[in-house]
């Protein structure tokens, strides 16, 4: 076996706005170096529409200077902002989404659900976390992952509040740009909510796995988004999507095709869009390029 396992959780960086993304921090000290960061950019336009995409990861060091050069440019000449979920959602009215899509009022306790020998793990996993126990006993797989991954990403030194999406979406309130979303909050969690219990338990049973490898897998990945490397990216979520098809179907391929069909329709309103989402999205085999292509509409990558 590879050192590292399936790397789901690092992949929902490029993929998810994820409750994750949801945690409330003070943004974090500035760094004393900044580092210069050029991540992909491609366009789509036809004669009286441009649609700029950015792939983004949803949780960044700080130091990072990517928000210039050509994507300062293209965000600049858009006239509006379209992310996965729009502007986010204040904490309060996610709450009751989290008790809807993230718990379970009923059935066995959470560490009853896994596998045997995947028990002890988890009690190690949540006590590493600070987490007392009983906060996780009704979390459905999936949503006990992702907190335990969101943990892991904090003590590796990542602000949840310093995503390329907090950023652009200061910068289009700033300069009073339309925000909207091809999701919302409350869809994400259901796509979650929507696998089977065997998908959710390996979800859950993988992040387990690659607790300790989540800062070191996190690290390579952004230094790949950060140099714009698309074919580094894709590798990373083929290798996390491998051993579930189930997943890659729901978070990746579905998702691509509705977003390919929303841009063609958006073609057919004149205007300059600057669209935001999970680098993920924006790289291999079924990628957001990859839908466009069977729709005949072609996108190229600028270079800078």
């Amino acid at each position: 076996m590879k050192k590292f396992l399936p790397r789901a959780a690092t992949a929902l960086a490029l993929l998810f706005v994820t409750p994750a993304a949801l945690a409330q921090q003070a943004p974090a000290p500035a760094p004393a170096q900044v580092k210069d960061a050029d991540p992909a950019l491609w366009v789509v336009k036809d004669e009286d529409t441009t649609i700029y995409l950015f792939g983004t990861i949803h949780v960044l060091p700080a130091g990072l200077s990517w928000f210039d050069e050509a994507v300062k440019t293209a965000f600049d000449a858009s006239g509006e902002l379209v992310t996965e979920i729009g502007d986010m959602p204040d904490p309060a009215a996610v709450q009751p989404l989290i008790m809807k899509y993230g718990v379970a009022a009923t059935g066995p306790a959470l560490a009853d659900r896994l596998p045997a020998d995947k028990r002890e793990a988890f009690a190690k996993a949540v006590a590493d976390a600070g987490i007392p126990a009983e906060a996780f006993a009704r979390l459905k797989p999936w949503f006990a992952a992702n907190q335990l991954s969101l943990v892991a990403l904090m003590k590796a030194g990542y602000n949840p509040a310093s995503g390329a999406e907090s950023a652009l979406t200061a910068a289009a309130k700033a300069a009073n740009k339309p925000i909207s979303g091809v999701e919302t909050i409350e869809q994400q969690f259901g796509f979650f909510d929507s696998l089977s219990e065997a998908a959710q338990i390996q979800f859950l049973t993988e992040t387990l796995a690659q607790l300790g490898q989540i800062g070191p897998e996190f690290e390579k990945m952004v230094a790949e988004w950060s140099e714009g490397d698309a074919d580094g990216l894709a590798a990373i979520m083929n290798e996390a999507m491998r051993s579930s098809p189930e997943l890659s179907k729901m978070l990746l391929a579905d998702r691509n095709t509705r977003w390919a069909e929303w841009i063609d329709t958006r073609l057919d309103k004149p205007g300059v869009v600057f669209m935001a989402v999970g680098a993920g999205h924006l790289s291999g085999p079924d990628s957001v390029q990859v839908m466009l292509e069977k729709r005949k509409i072609k996108s190229a990558r600028i270079e800078y």
